[in-house]
């Protein structure tokens, strides 16, 4: 019975030390560098190690490169407008790939995401390449292109 015990603790244990926040989710999985600079720059890494919950509809490298070098720097050295950009792609409540549904939802800094579900899951203009992978204090849908919210 102790040997029970001290298993269960010590499998809760690793569980506690292996569970990541959004960021860290993000940072492990190595494809999402310019998005963790951006939201470095921007002051929002604290925010998403926050409680949460939150949905990160996260653009891999692949889509900033998308972007024009100049306009990325540009967009990385204004910080109003960078963390306008961010707050596009977060939800503040956590929805599964089984809970999405077609239709115009407000993201965290007020912007809204028309989501659309015929032929894949798109978000905006974006399309979402890969699903459900879970933080301690939300999700990330990885998704093809940076939102740009309509000024």
């Amino acid at each position: 019975m102790k040997k029970m015990i001290a298993v269960v603790v010590l499998s809760l244990a690793a569980m506690t030390a292996q569970a990541k926040d959004i960021v860290d989710t993000a940072i492990g999985a190595g494809n999402f560098t310019t998005l963790v600079t951006a939201l470095q720059t921007a002051g929002l890494v604290e925010t998403l190690q926050g409680q949460g919950p939150f949905t990160v509809f996260a653009p891999d490298d692949a889509a900033f490169a998308k972007i024009p070098k100049a306009d990325l720097d540009a967009l990385l050295k204004d910080k109003e407008k960078l963390t306008a950009v961010l707050l596009a792609h977060v939800l503040p409540a956590k929805v599964l790939s089984k809970d999405v549904s077609a239709g115009m939802v407000k993201t965290a800094g007020g912007y809204e995401l028309n989501v659309g579900t015929e032929g894949g899951v798109t978000v905006d203009a974006s399309k979402v390449t890969a699903v459900d992978i879970i933080a301690d204090n939300g999700v990330i849908h990885v998704i093809d292109a940076v939102v740009l919210p309509r000024s």
